[in-house]
């Protein structure tokens, strides 16, 4: 017996679910709705099944291609100019259709004994038989009513309140003779229950309606479609799971790890290939895909998540739809009825309300609470560019796809035929994400300069020298080493200006790109002697006499970077002794917790060998973290006031450049040295276009950004700060121990609040409010003067995360304490005050 299997709907009740996909495929339980139904068929003794298709029909094709996988014979008819309606489709393939067969609808879930209703079909003689099933409320179904003989005599397609006179309806599965489908005209839109079915009742064509047992969902809407996922974990219905049952009431498929602080509340279905995280909580009813990612602390209350879909730390799912390859941010909120469509990003710390749906390929910002549907566009976003540069998960935001369409965005603002540099660090993905910027500068008529594997500050250092627009570097985060940080510099080679910055971003969310013609494509170089153009500026702004008859012994750990292929070979040239850690390259990249059991080991080491300090070189040559002779590391502001005291002892007078939030002792360094302080906004551009533009500076940074020597080049650089510090300490005559105990004592401490986005800038409004103006400094963030402690209180926010950070500075450690232990309460009090009175918003909204 062959079945026709009615799947070209389109679903419009369904979507953002069916805007890529054909209603029947659909997922339940991680398999598409029309594999539940051949299942079913397979179960009932049919195994040939012909698909009528309509709309995007290469979907269900391609899955099932002919059937032999499914252990049946599938042939496809498709609709190709317009929809033929349930019985037109059937009418279109009738010559297919000799013998008794059997119509099934590509959009239910159902358990019918469908035997049964064809044993009825042919012990009655019928022409038609329509299986019936009683539901409670039958207003958006086919009532249907028949009398003691089963025999239908009357019938309403989906009829109001007022007319309805049974609760038996029809549930779009039909036993019928070739017969009836003479009473349908040719290629015309036609449907059963309007056209074929009144018409068979008014002939007297015997047509009678089986009352099926078991049950029976048509997934006509997105409601509907969540409580078929929980009718089937509940075993409601029975429907062939595609995972083993490890445990009642949990399935899970192959290669799949969980880790073993989850809780499980079961029924929970958990695909091939996932990876859930520590302490996730998973509640009963929740359903996940086949390569599917959970953060740790994450909380799932009965999602259905697809496929690919990657959930972030701390993220809450209420009762929604997440699809195929969407990701959800760290702390992110999806509430209960919501829908997110295919390959959209909700971003940190975001809020989807109830019942709200966003269509495919949409992002969502962090922070924002999105109340309404997102249909057209893109939903706003925060910034492509955050503090230092464009960053995000390695191959998860940042993609070759992504890469290229930036590459061509910033090209796209260069003149055609202009040069720019691109530089990396060793990594095998920033090697991936370097190739695909080249490839979309290339595309819009740029020309590279390819530097490969190189230290950051050679590449700035270069470009000057090279006559070029601009540079592009690209390294593992220093600070998250599962992100990808790209950095765009100028000319000059500090970093690009906000006002270029939203030029790129304008290009990039616009697509507006310039194409080049084949013959207009850039082309690229291999850019020569690199390495010696920066020695040689690195020896011009150097004592390097000084560093020749030094004394000193310095250990340097390279921690596995590629400026351990840089800095040996200028050093060498001084005769230098310097003992090399770690200078191999790897392709691991060290976290933090490994970074200080190196500086750990490194303070041993210079502690053994009795050197004359040790350091530790990071963040791609722009970092450092100093060990002195005793082996204790000195970083942070211990460093930057070190830092200054170096520098401006040698040159009395000068300027220096450190960020807001820096310690208070680097003032009371530059009045020792008859010097001057600037203070700047803390992101490295800030601190590049400072120390370009004040008078007689010396240095700029701090220690947790990097140090500035602008007459060298105009960005961080460790590996000449290690030079710089041989040289000082030779003509100085001092040991970095002997300047630590020479620092003024002020104590300096930080505590970090987490804020939501939406709440900072009034965060920041009640800061100013509340204070008098004459305590206020709003360089960046608000700081908040003591002039009777000698102190300050400083609230910035943070450029890229939800974060608040509070640094209190004072020579008085009591006052300090004190202080941030205030501003900590007020802060937390108001974020407190802001999320309640959201959540209230959020359930006065709901509850209307």
């Amino acid at each position: 017996m062959r079945a026709v299997l009615m799947a070209g709907g389109s679903g419009t009740r369904l979507r953002p679910l069916t805007c890529d996909l054909p209603k029947p495929m659909v997922p339940v339980l991680n398999r598409p709705i029309a594999e539940h139904i051949i299942n079913l068929l397979k179960l009932n003794g049919i195994d040939e099944v012909i698909a009528t298709l309509h709309y995007l029909p290469d979907v269900m094709r391609d899955y099932f291609q002919d059937g032999s996988d499914f252990g049946i014979q599938m042939t496809y008819a498709v609709e190709e100019d317009q929809p033929l309606g349930t019985a037109g489709c059937v009418k279109n393939i009738a010559e297919l259709l000799d013998d008794t067969f059997l119509v099934i609808s590509g959009d239910s879930i159902t358990d019918f004994d469908l035997r049964a209703a064809i044993a009825f079909h042919k012990a009655h003689n019928s022409k038609a038989t329509l299986v019936l099933t009683r539901v409670p409320n039958p207003l958006e179904f086919g009532v249907v009513i028949t009398d003691e003989n089963y025999r239908i005599s009357r019938f309403l397609e989906k009829p109001s309140s007022s007319e309805i006179f049974s609760d038996t309806v029809n549930t779009g599965i039909y036993i019928l003779e070739p017969e009836v489908l003479d009473y349908l005209p040719e290629n015309q839109e036609t449907d059963f229950s309007k056209d074929l079915f009144p018409q068979l009742l008014a002939e007297g064509e015997p047509m009678y309606g089986y009352i099926a047992e078991g049950y029976w969902c048509d997934v006509g809407h997105l409601d509907i479609y969540r409580e078929a996922h929980y009718d089937g974990l509940y075993r409601k219905v029975k429907l062939n799971f595609a995972y083993e049952e490890l445990s009642p009431g949990i399935w899970k498929g192959q290669n799949t790890y969980i880790d073993p602080s989850v809780r499980i509340e079961p029924p929970v279905l958990i695909g091939s290939n996932c990876r859930i995280g520590p302490r996730v909580q998973i509640d009963g009813g929740t359903v996940l895909g086949d390569n599917v990612t959970v953060g740790a602390d994450a909380n799932l209350k009965r999602p259905i998540i697809w496929n690919g879909a990657i959930i972030g730390e701390e993220a809450h799912l209420r009762a929604c739809v997440i699809a195929r390859g969407t990701r959800v941010g760290r702390r992110a909120h999806v509430l209960e009825g919501a829908v997110v469509g295919s390959l959209s990003t909700i971003g940190e710390e975001a809020q989807v309300s109830p019942s709200v749906r966003v269509w495919p390929n949409k992002k969502v910002e962090p922070g924002a609470i999105l109340n309404i549907n997102l249909i057209w566009g893109q939903a706003a976003h925060r910034n492509l560019f955050g503090q230092r540069g464009v960053s995000g998960l390695a191959n998860i935001d940042i993609t070759p796809e992504f890469a290229v369409k930036l590459g061509a965005a910033y090209g796209s603002t260069l003149k055609p035929g202009s040069h720019v540099t691109v530089s990396r660090d060793q990594r095998t993905i920033s090697q991936m994400v370097s190739r695909s910027l080249i490839a979309g500068l290339m595309s819009v008529g740029v020309n590279i300069q390819n530097l490969e594997a190189t230290a950051i500050p050679v590449a700035r250092s270069i470009v000057p020298s090279l006559s070029i627009a601009g540079g592009i570097h690209v390294r593992v985060h220093p600070d998250r080493a599962d992100h990808i940080l790209i950095e765009f510099f100028d000319h000059k080679g500090i970093n690009i200006s906000k006002a270029r910055e939203k030029k790129i971003e304008g290009a990039y969310f616009k697509e507006d790109f310039r194409r080049a013609q084949m013959h207009e494509i850039g082309t690229m170089a291999y850019a020569n002697q690199v390495i010696d153009i920066y020695g040689i500026n690195f020896e011009r702004h150097l004592n390097v006499e000084a560093i020749r008859h030094s004394s000193s012994k310095v250990v340097i750990d390279y921690v596995y970077a590629v400026s351990g292929a840089v800095l040996p070979q200028i050093l060498a040239k001084f005769g230098c002794d310097a003992v090399v850690l770690n200078a191999s390259l790897n392709q691991m990249v060290p976290s933090s917790t490994d970074r200080e059991a190196l500086l750990s080991q490194l303070g041993h080491v210079v502690e053994a060998l009795k050197a004359t300090f040790g350091v530790q070189v990071y963040a791609n040559g722009e970092q450092l973290m100093l060990v002195d002779e005793a082996g204790s590391p000195i970083r942070g502001e211990m460093l930057t006031a070190l830092m200054a005291e170096i520098m401006l002892a040698q040159h009395p007078r000068g300027t220096v450049v450190v960020p807001v939030h820096a310690s208070s002792a680097v003032e009371q360094i530059a009045r020792r040295h008859d010097g001057r302080v600037v203070r700047t906004k803390a992101n490295p551009t800030a601190l590049m276009e400072a120390c370009q533009i004040s008078p007689n500076v010396v240095l700029g940074g701090s220690g947790d950004m990097g140090f500035i020597f602008p007459h060298l080049h105009p960005g961080f650089d460790a590996m000449f700060c290690i030079g710089k510090i041989i040289e000082l300490l030779t003509i100085q005559e001092r040991t970095l121990g002997q300047i630590r105990a020479e620092l003024p004592r002020v104590s300096h401490k930080t505590y970090t609040v987490r804020c939501p986005w939406s709440a900072k800038g009034a965060l920041m409004r009640r800061l100013v409010e509340t204070h008098p103006v004459e305590c206020l400094e709003l360089v960046d963030g608000v700081k908040i003067f003591s002039y009777q402690h000698d102190g300050w209180v400083l609230i910035l926010p943070d450029a890229g995360e939800p974060l608040v950070h509070i640094f209190a500075n004072s020579s008085d450690r009591g006052w300090v304490d004190e202080t941030l232990r205030e501003y900590r309460i007020r802060v937390q009090e108001f974020v407190d005050q802001e999320e309640a009175r959201t959540e209230n918003a959020i359930y006065a909204e709901t509850s209307f």
